[in-house]
């Protein structure tokens, strides 16, 4: 699929980018930047994010500055058949920020499924991951969680 972007929907993209203003009506800032309708801007992310040229619009929050100083991902060894449904209700609890399924590189790599928890400390992510241990039950055969070491800025890819 080729997508095509007009001058505006580039705009948009810059404007936006480092994310949406924070103020009550970041729309209206991000249209009057570039020189068109609040309501174009809001189409116009719209008709993006349904062509998959955004892949969300969402809040981003600083879990550090919020008090969450443990991170951990979770590394799960299930089986490949129910790999999707089991990530699927694992990314449903409200404890695992993402969830996504990874290929294995065996033989030093056995683990498929990967959730990543959030705790104010590392106790904490360990009684969350004992939870989405609880549910995997049978269909996990091992698990590990990796923390984080430092902190890396965040961003995504920019124009």
């Amino acid at each position: 699929m080729t997508l095509k972007m007009d001058v505006v929907d580039r705009a948009i993209v810059q404007a936006t980018q480092a994310g949406l203003p924070l103020t009550a009506r970041p729309y209206h800032e991000i249209a009057a930047q570039i020189g068109v309708p609040p309501e174009l801007v809001m189409r116009r992310m719209q008709a993006m994010q349904e062509d998959g040229v955004i892949r969300r619009i969402g809040a981003v929050p600083n879990h550090y500055a919020l008090g969450w100083s443990a991170n951990g991902m979770t590394v799960w060894d299930v089986l490949n058949d129910r790999v999707d449904e089991l990530g699927q209700q694992i990314g449903a609890l409200e404890f695992v920020s993402h969830c996504y399924r990874r290929p294995r590189r065996l033989p030093d790599w056995r683990f498929n499924l990967f959730a990543m928890v959030h705790g104010r400390d590392r106790a904490e992510v360990e009684v969350k991951a004992k939870q989405i241990a609880d549910l995997l039950e049978l269909n996990c055969r091992s698990h590990s969680i990796l923390y984080s070491t430092k902190i890396l800025k965040k961003t995504g890819l920019r124009i």
